[in-house]
């Protein structure tokens, strides 16, 4: 299927972006969370240094609580599209034995953000590229193209710069690091579009499929590995037919009641939704913001 006008911008936009970015980094990186955001950003990657062999590698911070579709995806992906895959997880938290269920914003900040920190030191990168939209939430939409991060990762608001006529300024000063948001003025709606229009494969979870869950305080937890769950008093799975609308860890993100099975069919039924597609990831809960300025992507 041919883009139409206004896919066909927005993916110029991208590519011009990425490669903007690669051309002026030392040494970049595209965060690869394998949900539908990073995976149409690493498709737009593909498109923009092709024929060549994408010339920056994806990196995945594994929180240890991802669900094992998303997992299997995300080797097969950089696999068949000849991607470096570098994956990352705390490991000090692991043997601690933090998890989303018992440990909040602690599991947050050692598994999420201060393992997110490390292996960007570790790997010297200095331009981060992500998924991230402006539409998906309020401190996201302050965010530039290009952002800029202090010493340590440190996120200011105050200190975006100016973009004008889509100029973007990479430079960096010592010990700062640029996150790159390419996919910034494109909507939910944009990247089902494009996923329909390019026929992007996606992790089989954003489509609806009868799946064990419990119902905790409203939010549908998909129990994906029930030996690591950690069950309530008199609590059962049951089957349910849902998908996702955004990932997360599994314990803490919440499934949609679904019948839409196809790509055509959740872009229907995204059509008609009341809430935003953030509304699933249980562990927000207003401190997105909070997480950002810390070195949250």
């Amino acid at each position: 299927m041919n883009l139409s006008p206004h896919l066909s911008a927005l993916e110029s936009e991208a590519i011009h972006i990425l490669r903007d970015g690669v051309a002026e980094a030392r040494n970049p990186v595209l965060l690869f969370s394998a949900g539908k955001d990073s995976t149409v950003l690493a498709h737009v990657a593909l498109r923009a240094f092709y024929p060549s062999r994408p010339p920056l590698p994806l990196l995945h911070v594994d929180s240890t609580w991802e669900f094992a579709e998303l997992l299997g995806f995300r080797d097969a992906f950089a696999a068949r599209h000849g991607f470096e895959l570098h994956v990352h997880a705390n490991e000090e938290g692991r043997a601690m034995g933090l998890n989303p269920f018992e440990h909040g914003d602690v599991y947050t900040s050692m598994m999420r953000t201060d393992a997110l920190k490390k292996a960007l030191d570790a790997g010297g990168y200095d331009v981060i590229f992500g998924g991230a939209r402006r539409d998906e939430e309020a401190s996201r939409a302050k965010e530039r193209v290009a952002s800029v991060r202090a010493p340590g990762h440190v996120w200011d608001p105050r200190r975006q710069r100016p973009e004008l006529w889509s100029i973007y300024n990479w430079r960096t000063d010592k010990g700062e690091t640029i996150r790159a948001y390419p996919l910034s003025n494109w909507t939910e709606a944009d990247i089902w579009a494009y996923i329909a229009a390019r026929d992007l494969p996606l992790v089989p979870l954003y489509y609806a499929a009868e799946r064990l869950v419990v119902d905790r305080d409203g939010a549908l937890i998909v129990v994906d590995d029930p030996a690591r769950m950690r069950w309530c008093e008199g609590e059962h799975p049951v089957k349910r037919m849902v998908r996702f609308r955004t990932l997360g860890c599994w314990p803490v993100t919440g499934a949609i009641e679904s019948d839409a099975a196809t790509t055509a069919k959740v872009i229907a039924e995204n059509l008609t939704a009341s809430i935003s597609e953030r509304r699933g990831r249980v562990s927000d809960d207003g401190s997105l913001e909070a997480q950002k300025r810390s070195g949250y992507f």
